[in-house]
């Protein structure tokens, strides 16, 4: 146990800090769903109720669907473009590892199986990571839908208004809002990592390049 934990102690503390975050936005999610209700005069909800009411599904794939959206546009990003300086950025004039072609490495024992298997599975799994992180985007981006849709409609049942389908929805200002105002923050915060990594170090990071490099490196 102690090994595995070291060898993978930095995914293990990400997913638990995740787990404890997202055991809190339901908490005090509920409790805020519940004071709304009161309001209201309507009669409360438990716990496991609000796990799967609209304003709980809305809010938590709202702000899956913008991280997800900011991997895959990183990941494809970073095949065309450079950042010279940046420990993230591939060096832009000089043959880069990652471009390597996969065929050389065949007959590697330790090369991944679609390696050995070639052809269309290889091919895929080249593509691999991002193919994942667009279907998880989507898959969020849907979710980020139907929760929007309940929660519209949950709303309306409250004030005796007609409900709404998903395809209505897509129509919705509200709905877009929620997603651009994640979408942006996103965007700026990777943009600012890239250009802030140019210039400043964190010792120990591989995300940062070495102390003592200077600005115009590039690549690891």
């Amino acid at each position: 146990m102690r090994q595995f934990l070291r060898d993978n102690g930095l995914s293990v503390t990400l997913f638990l800090l995740f787990l404890i975050s997202l055991i809190g936005q339901a908490v005090v999610g509920w409790r805020a769903n519940v004071e709304e209700l009161r309001l209201h005069d309507l009669p409360e909800i438990g716990f496991l109720a609000y796990l799967t009411t609209g304003h709980f599904i809305s809010a938590v794939f709202e702000n899956w669907e913008s991280e997800f959206l900011q991997m895959a546009a990183y990941v494809v990003l970073t095949i065309f473009l450079f950042q010279k300086g940046s420990s993230e950025s591939k060096k832009p004039d000089e043959d880069n590892p990652e471009e390597e072609a996969p065929e050389k490495h065949r007959h590697d024992p330790d090369a991944p199986w679609p390696v050995h298997r070639g052809g269309l599975v290889l091919k895929l799994y080249s593509h691999s990571l991002s193919i994942a992180l667009v279907a998880l985007f989507l898959l969020s981006f849907w979710l980020h839908l139907a929760g929007s849709t309940r929660r519209a409609n949950e709303e309306a049942l409250q004030h005796q208004q007609p409900t709404q389908t998903m395809v209505k929805m897509l129509g919705d200002p509200e709905f877009w809002y929620e997603s651009f105002q994640n979408w942006q923050s996103e965007f700026l915060s990777i943009g600012v990592l890239l250009v802030l990594g140019i210039y400043l170090r964190e010792r120990g990071s591989p995300e940062s390049k070495p102390v003592a490099a200077p600005h115009a490196t590039t690549g690891h």
